[in-house]
């Protein structure tokens, strides 16, 4: 972890390269930064849940109509299910 001294080292290094005038400027650029990265981070995670679903719905489907074929070959399928 960061101790304090650290931190104020750290801070005392950024207002040097910086400026004190530009420290606003630079901690808005970084938070708007930060938001438009979470923002996308949302949107990627609904976008794979969204192509996902239908995998999932395929996949029920591969597993039902293989049920129906054994069934249909009068194989016993009761134990043997992997859900």
């Amino acid at each position: 972890m960061i101790g304090s001294t650290e931190m104020i080292l750290i801070f005392g290094v950024i207002v040097l390269l910086f400026g004190a005038s530009k420290l606003p400027e630079l901690a808005r650029s970084m938070g708007k930064a930060s938001g438009e990265f979470k923002r996308a981070q949302r949107e990627t995670e609904l976008e794979m849940r969204r192509l996902d679903e239908p995998i999932r719905q395929e996949a029920g489907s591969i597993s039902q109509n293989v049920q129906k074929l054994a069934s249909d070959l009068n194989i016993k399928t009761e134990g043997k299910l992997h859900e």
